[in-house]
C-alpha cells in the first residue's frame, strides 16, 4: 500500500504531474487560436461553454503547437524541463537545438504529446477536485444538495449520499493514477524523442576523447617537468651538502643550479595550471624547446653531481617546433630516469642526431649498484611513448650487458 501511494502521490509523481500541468498551461494559447477557427465554424460564438467545441479548439490548435515546436529553443528548453522534473538520465537527452529533418520531426511530436497529454490532464486537475470535494462532503452539508447547485438528481437518494464520499475519493485517486501513467509515458518517451541523434553522440564522444587528451597532455606535462626538478633538486642539494666544507665553489653552483630549476618548474606548472583553471592554451611561460633549452637542461643536471656526455649532431634549430618541444621534454624525462635510478657517480652518454628524415634520441647509463632496473613507476617511459606515438614514431627501452639504454625516433615530416 506504500508503495502504490508513493507511485500516485510521491516526489517523482508529483513532479511528472507538475510537468503536465506546464504542458496544458502551454496549450492554452493555441486551444485560444483553435477557439476563433472553430466559433465561426460551428455557428456559436460560445465556445467554452461547450465540451464538444472545447476539444475541437483543442485538437485544432495542437497541429499549430507541432509547426511552433520548429523553433530551435524548443528542444533544448523542453529537454531542461524533463531534466529536472521526469526523472531522465541527463546523458539520455539532447543538449542542442534540433538540425535535421529526423530531430525536427521527433521535437515536433514530443512538443505535441506533451501539450496534448498536458491539456487533458491539467483540465482533469481543474475540474475533478471541486467535484470530488463535494461529493465527500455532500452527507454532511445539506444546502449542497439543493437543486439549485447543479447537482444530479440520483444524489438527492440516500443511497447514493452513503457512497457519494467513497465515489468522491475514487475520483481524486483516478486523477492521481491518470496523471502518473500519463507522466510516466511521457519520462519512458522522452530519450527516444528528446534525445540524441548518432551524430550528437559521435559529436560527445570526441569532445570526450579531446578532453581526455587534453588532461593526459598536462599530466605528462606535470609529470615531466615537476619529476625532473624534484630529482635533480634533491641530488643537488645532496651533493652540496657532501663537500659544503671543502668545496664552496661547487655548492654555490649546485644552489644557482637549483634556484633556476626550481623558478623554471615554477613558471611551467603556474602555466599548466592556468590551462586547468581557464581551458586557454598557456601563454605566460613558453614550453621549453631542444632548441633554447637543451644547454640550460645539462646544465642544471651537471650541477647535481651527473655526469652528461652529450653529442649534439643535429641542428636543434632547424627542428620543426613540436618534434624539439617533445624531443626536449624527452631527453629530460631520460635524464631523470638516470638520475633516479643510476645515481649521481654515473656517466649519462646523451646522443642526438638527424639519420633518415628522422631526429633520433639515445641516453645510455650503467644500471647502478644493483644492476637492476628499480621497480615501480613505470609513468616516465610510458609518457615517452605517447610523445614519441603522437609525432608516428617510436621509442625503445630496456637494460642489456649492464646498461639501462633509452632509443627514441621522431620523424621530422608528419607520416602521409
Amino acid at each position: 500500500m506504500t508503495s502504490f501511494a508513493g507511485l500516485l502521490f510521491g516526489r517523482r509523481a508529483r513532479l511528472r504531474w507538475i510537468h503536465l500541468i506546464l504542458g496544458g498551461a502551454l496549450a492554452v494559447p493555441y486551444v485560444l487560436v483553435g477557439s476563433v477557427v472553430v466559433g465561426p465554424v460551428a455557428g456559436d460564438s460560445d465556445v467554452f461553454g461547450s465540451l464538444r467545441l472545447q476539444l475541437a479548439s483543442f485538437a485544432v490548435g495542437l497541429p499549430l503547437a507541432a509547426v511552433t515546436s520548429l523553433f530551435p529553443l524548443t528542444r533544448p528548453l523542453e529537454s531542461g524541463v524533463v531534466r529536472s522534473l521526469c526523472g531522465v538520465e541527463p546523458d539520455g537527452l539532447a543538449h542542442g537545438p534540433a538540425r535535421t529533418r529526423g530531430e525536427k520531426g521527433r521535437t515536433a511530436a514530443w512538443f505535441t504529446l506533451h501539450l496534448g497529454l498536458g491539456g487533458v490532464v491539467a483540465g482533469m486537475s481543474l475540474a475533478v477536485p471541486p467535484f470530488a470535494a463535494a461529493l465527500i462532503v455532500l452527507p454532511f452539508v445539506p444546502a449542497l444538495r439543493d437543486d439549485g447547485m447543479g447537482l444530479p438528481g440520483v444524489l438527492q437518494h440516500t443511497w447514493s449520499l452513503a457512497l457519494a464520499p467513497v465515489a468522491g475519493a475514487a475520483m481524486l485517486v483516478a486523477l492521481a493514477g491518470c496523471a502518473a501513467a500519463c507522466g510516466t509515458l511521457l519520462a519512458r518517451w522522452a530519450p527516444a524523442l528528446l534525445g540524441p541523434s548518432a551524430e550528437d553522440r559521435v559529436a560527445a564522444a570526441e569532445a570526450r576523447a579531446a578532453a581526455l587528451a587534453v588532461r593526459n597532455r598536462l599530466a605528462r606535462e606535470l609529470h615531466d617537468s615537476v619529476g625532473h626538478a624534484l630529482s635533480a633538486v634533491t641530488l643537488q642539494a645532496s651533493a652540496a651538502r657532501r663537500v659544503l666544507d671543502s668545496d664552496p665553489e661547487f655548492v654555490r653552483e649546485a644552489l644557482a643550479a637549483i634556484e633556476d630549476t626550481t623558478r623554471r618548474t615554477v613558471g611551467e606548472l603556474d602555466a599548466v595550471l592556468g590551462v586547468l583553471r581557464d581551458g586557454d592554451a598557456p601563454g605566460t611561460t613558453p614550453a621549453p624547446t631542444l632548441a633554447g633549452d637543451l644547454d640550460g637542461l645539462l646544465r642544471r643536471t651537471r650541477a647535481g653531481g651527473l655526469r652528461v656526455t652529450a653529442t649534439v649532431t643535429a641542428d636543434p634549430g632547424a627542428l620543426p617546433p613540436q618534434v624539439s618541444r617533445e624531443a626536449y621534454r624527452i631527453v629530460q624525462e631520460g635524464l631523470s630516469n638516470a638520475l633516479r635510478h643510476a645515481g649521481a657517480d654515473v656517466t649519462v652518454a646523451l646522443r642526438v642526431d638527424v639519420r633518415d628524415d628522422a631526429l633520433r634520441i639515445s641516453v645510455e647509463n650503467p644500471l647502478g649498484e644493483t644492476g637492476t632496473p628499480r621497480p615501480g613507476g613505470g609513468h616516465g617511459l610510458r609518457g615517452i611513448t605517447d610523445r614519441a606515438r603522437l609525432l608516428g614514431g617510436a621509442a625503445e627501452a630496456g637494460a642489456e650487458a649492464g646498461t639501462w639504454r633509452l632509443h627514441v625516433r621522431l620523424p621530422l615530416k608528419p607520416a602521409t
